[in-house]
């Protein structure tokens, strides 16, 4: 791991503004496009915070449409719900401002608004031929770093599971991590999300692609998160935590593109899928099971891990990385993630079900540390239980 000799490629958005207050840039950097026609991919809970977003913009663009349908983690059906309005009013550019979900489908919409493939097509690695509307996204929460990653996930209601795209037209043309968009989300879901952004760096840093180019992200990363969390969920006017999540959730971010994630993520996919249970929470009750899997086969990058997280160091790097998992434990009671899968009300009886549509996401599992079979995946899921 993290060996030079494997090339690496960052694929980032042309322009990237971080800081509170930069999302009133976004229509400033859009006055010279000629755009005509602009659709903001937003949630109800976040459509308020559009509002001066849209008003900037509408000075640059003629006709510039709301749309709030997305209400949860993304299906196929709101996918295709949102792409009918995109196609009707001939969208050529696309604003996603919320969570990760509204972002995923900005993303998607953006690409596939033109109609020359279909979303089925798209799922996997570099299956997308293009993307010809311009794409801006501005987060809302900090967690999922979609706005400065190559990746987009949907629910596949008929499987029951989680499908993504990855693809360098992902990459919005132009992202804006502004803090202050952050400051208004509720506990809940910063603690979901941050622990989300945690386990980006984790799992990046951890990992049989890793890269010397990378690992210096992900430990801040790490760094920033772990350090910042709580202040962030207790007090959610923090502005100064606030800020160092998001950027922490942003270097996680443009960690998924060249490395990506393991099998934290892998596993987390059924919890979702199945069970609706969120995303963040999903990765979180699963993060230390996993690396208590992980430890042995990568004990010093783990002890590295550790460290960041604050840990004291210990006779050697197994200790340390135990160290670590201690403080990671703590830190999820802290942020109010629930303690197990069965507190999410996961019955054992579908652990082997589970485990069967973890074993398909090949394209993180083959990039974890130590190989997962079958039988450890549900070894996992019952150490989670």
């Amino acid at each position: 791991m993290a060996r030079f000799e494997r090339i690496v490629t960052l694929q980032q958005p042309r322009t990237l503004a971080f800081g509170a207050g930069c999302a009133a840039e976004c229509a400033g950097d859009i006055a010279r496009r000629g755009l005509r026609s602009g659709l903001v991919v937003t949630s109800p809970a976040t459509r308020a915070l559009c509002q001066p977003v849209v008003e900037a913009l509408q000075q640059h663009i003629a006709t510039v449409a709301i749309w709030d349908g997305i209400t949860a983690e993304p299906t196929l059906a709101d996918f295709r719900a949102g792409l009918a309005i995109a196609r009707e009013m001939r969208a050529d550019a696309v604003f996603g401002i919320g969570g990760g979900s509204a972002l995923d489908v900005a993303k998607l919409l953006a690409a596939l608004v033109d109609g020359q493939q279909d979303i089925i097509e798209t799922f996997g690695i570099g299956k997308l031929a293009r993307r010809n509307a311009y794409l801006a996204c501005l987060p809302t929460t900090a967690g999922t770093g979609s706005e400065v990653s190559p990746n987009a996930i949907l629910l596949d209601e008929s499987q029951q599971l989680k499908r993504g795209v990855i693809s360098p037209f992902l990459v919005p043309d132009a992202a804006y991590v502004d803090p202050a968009l952050t400051l208004t989300v509720p506990p809940a879901v910063t603690g979901a999300t941050g622990m989300d952004a945690l386990t980006h760096c984790i799992e990046a840093y951890a990992n049989k692609l890793a890269h010397p180019m990378i690992d210096t992200l992900a430990i801040e990363g790490i760094r920033r998160i772990s350090g910042n969390l709580r202040r962030a969920f207790q007090g959610g006017t923090d502005l100064a935590a606030r800020t160092e999540v998001a950027l922490g959730s942003m270097y996680g971010g443009i960690c998924l593109g060249p490395v990506n994630t393991g099998a934290v993520h892998a596993l987390s996919y059924p919890l979702g899928g199945e069970f609706h249970v969120p995303h963040g929470v999903a990765n979180s009750v699963l993060l230390c099971p996993v690396i208590e899997f992980n430890l042995p086969a990568a004990a010093d990058r783990y002890a590295d891990i550790a460290i960041a997280l604050g840990a004291d160091r210990g006779p050697d790097d197994l200790s340390t990385g135990r160290n670590g998992l201690t403080l990671l434990r703590q830190l999820a009671i802290d942020v109010g993630i629930p303690p197990s899968m069965k507190s999410l009300g996961i019955p054992e009886a579908a652990i082997d079900r589970m485990a069967d549509s973890a074993m398909t996401i090949t394209r993180l599992l083959d990039r974890n540390v130590r190989p997962v079979t079958r039988d450890d995946a549900i070894m996992i899921y019952r150490s989670a239980m």
